[in-house]
């Protein structure tokens, strides 16, 4: 029987968690976003996960096609797999950046690093925010959440 979250399960956002909902996922996106690991190793130096946590949440990222597996050898060694990200694990960039832009402002450490996010052409910084038809950026204090169906997905 599948999971549904809530009494909505029919819900983006129900649906997102459904795949994403778990701080190590997020972290595993993270890591392959910020810092380009593809490999169980990288990923488990990276994070610091137990390796039966890490193939897990693995297996589900592959399972909800977040991420696909591609087989590697390195010389003298077996054949293993790697991670990658597919257009949807890509596609979370703006996920991570959210959140990230959100633990700065609500949430800060003096100690704390987050990942900015550039243009891959010029290196230029790429900001997050929301922008109306017209192109101006809407402040937070000025947007309302409605429902719409997906189909009416502006």
């Amino acid at each position: 029987m599948p999971k549904t979250l809530g009494k909505d399960s029919s819900c983006s956002i129900a649906r997102a968690l459904d795949a994403l909902g778990d701080a190590w996922t997020i972290l595993i996106i993270r890591e392959a976003l910020v810092s380009g690991a593809t490999r169980f190793q990288e990923f488990q130096d990276a994070l610091g996960i137990a390796p039966n946590v890490l193939a897990k949440r693995l297996a589900a990222l592959v399972e909800s096609r977040v991420m696909t597996r591609r087989a590697y050898r390195d010389a003298g060694v077996r054949s293993r797999e790697e991670y990658i990200l597919t257009e949807a694990g890509r596609g979370l960039s703006i996920v991570v950046a959210a959140l990230s832009s959100w633990a700065r402002t609500y949430r800060p450490s003096e100690e704390g690093t987050s990942p900015r996010f550039l243009t891959a052409a010029g290196s230029a910084p790429a900001q997050l925010a929301f922008i109306d038809e017209r192109g101006s950026i809407v402040p937070p204090e000025d947007l309302v959440a409605v429902r719409t169906p997906d189909r009416e997905r502006a």
